[in-house]
């Protein structure tokens, strides 16, 4: 991991050498650049209510309803695999800030979109932001944490992911009466704004990034800011000796190349297929269609809306329960308490549409079904990307299993509704209980717990549950 602010056996408590003041600003940094994750969140959630009347404005087919929703993520995946390569060469500052204004032109496109070809433009390029941004904001956060607060800090990104989607469902439910799309979209501009003033005003360049470009001076100034002196000398020089251990290993590579070296591979591993199986396990079937999957059971539109609301205040609350659990149980614990109670949920709600249980039971099991995805599988994927590569990997690796997260993601949005249609809306709901069990057996067996570990130890652990001996050699650079 980054340790810009890593601790060592022996210098005292957590943050013990960390100033007051300094957390604080660390706290300010942390939510600047996590309101990369609130746009993510905002602008994946909000299409969910405008879609009722967007619909009926321009007399969209279902196909064209559902390409409106993931069309989105076209454009996501167009970004994430962008971001790392951005992100290595500007810096991660930089790119976070031209992706705020990404942000913005695709919000104006949407609000004064005359029609169904523009909604796809406009989407397209939302799309691109978000996906940037969710590639970026981990590997951002990860590099200005403290490891002894490193997990709750990553998991804020979640946090923020799930309060722009609940904040999302309460614009809609504001401007439902009047069917209002448009200022459903409009109101994202916002905090995207807010996003390019902090990131140009608030925020400071990445120390890694900065000692990766030989910029060690730069480095230092920004951890003394926070710490002492002698803090900031000690995990500099760690950082500059351990790219320099990399660089001897097995000589630099650029950017998405790194992540072919053996020694990565796990890792990879590791994240693209959690990349997948948050998406494949069904959790944005129900974010992006929970009101039109509400209003099957016999609810209004209005009405619909109203509980989709509940169901994101609850994704909301327990992703406020997995910061305060993540660097207390840890990540593997919550991750399994999590998958278990997906499961369980999945294969309930498959129940609850095959046989008719009522919008009741249908309700409950969607909203523990939320609430077991919010504390564990959720947020901690999150946190494992910007823990489980190496410094050099990082961004590349998070890019990469960002983009398979957001190809997952196009597949099951698209797919979902006719799929349903053919087969049954609770066939598919069993589909994804299929694919949680499998993810269940993934986690068990190949994912190590990261909480409280340097690079070195999490990779050491890695390496020993793929069956590679911990002195296969140093980390490629």
């Amino acid at each position: 991991m980054v340790q810009a602010y890593s601790r060592e056996p022996g210098t005292g408590g957590p943050l013990s050498d960390i100033r007051p003041e300094g957390v604080r600003k660390i706290r300010l940094w942390a939510f600047c650049i996590a309101l990369g994750g609130f746009l993510f969140g905002y602008d994946t959630g909000v299409v969910s209510g405008a879609l009722l009347y967007i619909k009926s404005d321009f007399d969209l087919s279902s196909f064209e309803q559902s390409s409106v929703v993931s069309v989105l993520l076209i454009g996501a995946m167009i970004g994430a695999v962008s971001a790392g390569r951005m992100a290595d060469r500007l810096g991660r500052r930089k790119t976070l800030a031209a992706e705020g204004l990404v942000f913005i032109g695709g919000t104006a496109i949407l609000v004064f979109a005359p029609g169904y070809g523009a909604l796809l433009i406009g989407r397209v390029v939302l799309g691109v932001a978000v996906g940037a941004a969710s590639a970026t904001v981990p590997v951002y956060l990860s590099e200005v944490s403290p490891t002894e607060l490193r997990g709750r800090f990553l998991t804020l990104n979640q946090l923020m992911i799930t309060t722009g989607i609940l904040i999302a469902y309460l614009v809609n439910l504001a401007f439902s009466d009047g069917g209002q799309w448009r200022a459903m979209f409009a109101v994202g501009a916002v905090p995207a704004l807010l996003m390019v003033a902090g990131t140009v005003w608030l925020l400071p360049e990445s120390p890694q990034w900065l000692v990766l470009k030989g910029q060690v001076d730069k480095a230092r100034a920004v951890v003394e800011s926070v710490s002492g002196e002698a803090r900031a000398t000690r995990v500099v020089e760690q950082a500059v000796r351990r790219r320099e251990d990399e660089k001897r290993g097995a000589g630099q590579k650029e950017n998405w190349r790194v992540l072919l070296a053996p020694r990565v591979r796990p890792a990879l591993i590791v994240g693209l297929t959690l990349a997948a199986a948050q998406q494949f396990g069904g959790i944005n079937t129900i974010i992006y269609y929970a009101p039109t999957l509400i209003q099957k059971t016999g609810l209004s539109a209005s009405n619909s809306i109203f509980y989709s609301v509940a169901i994101g205040a609850i994704n909301l609350i327990m992703t406020v329960v997995a910061i305060r659990l993540v660097d207390r149980m840890g990540r593997r614990p919550l991750l399994l308490i999590s998958l278990t109670g997906m499961l369980a949920m999945l294969v309930l709600l498959g129940f609850s549409y095959v046989v008719d249980l009522g919008s009741v039971l249908s309700l409950l099991f969607m909203v523990i079904y939320i609430a077991s995805f919010a504390v564990g599988l959720g947020p901690v994927f999150w946190v494992l990307i910007g823990e489980l590569f190496q410094p050099s990997a990082r961004a590349a690796g998070s890019a990469a299993s960002t983009a398979v997260n957001w190809a997952s993601n196009f597949v099951v949005s698209l797919a979902f509704l006719p799929l349903a249609d053919v087969i049954g809306q609770g066939e598919t709901f069993w589909i994804f209980a299929a694919v949680v069990a499998f993810t269940l057996w993934f986690v068990g067996r190949y994912v190590p717990e990261t909480r409280d570990r340097e690079f070195d130890e999490v990779d050491t652990a890695l390496q020993a549950r793929f069956g590679r001996s911990p002195q296969a050699g140093p980390a490629p650079g």
